[in-house]
């Protein structure tokens, strides 16, 4: 029997809250690695959108959310202020806007193996992400990006 979405998101949750994510993530591909399963082939660096629901704030609490605060009308209310997504941001592709947050990754071109990633406010432009996601292994191989 497979777990339900809240085990699984509880889970998730309780991995983050250790701050050990990225050293299981990084266990993992060396696990690949070893294997054999990491060809260093080239790479490929893309970004997409993940959506986060709408949300209705009035004009006070969206000034306070851009400087990086917490509005009081949801301190006032933990309920609210549980429902309510302060990292999420907008951005504008082409004629169509999106209220979220980016993954950014680096994967192998054959494989396909996600080799590193970084998660964004939808914001942020594909380019400011190179450093992050390209090293020293990345050197003199094929890279393929879409924005640079």
């Amino acid at each position: 029997m497979s777990p339900d979405s809240k085990t699984v998101w509880s889970f998730k949750e309780q991995l983050t809250e250790l701050e050990i994510v990225e050293s299981i993530f990084n266990l993992f591909l060396s696990h690949l690695d070893g294997l054999g399963l990491i060809v260093r082939e080239g790479k490929i660096v893309d970004a997409s959108f993940v959506e986060a629901p709408i949300q209705r704030n009035t004009e006070e609490e969206n000034k306070a959310i851009k400087a990086g605060e917490i509005p009081e009308t949801f301190s006032q209310n933990p309920h609210k202020q549980a429902q309510k997504d302060t990292d999420a941001r907008w951005t504008k592709k082409g004629s169509r806007f999106y209220f979220g947050y980016k993954d950014h990754v680096k994967v192998g071109v054959q494989s396909k193996f996600i080799l590193k990633y970084v998660v964004t406010e939808a914001s942020v432009h594909d380019s400011q992400l190179l450093d992050n996601l390209l090293d020293e292994t990345d050197n003199e191989k094929v890279f393929y990006a879409d924005s640079c």
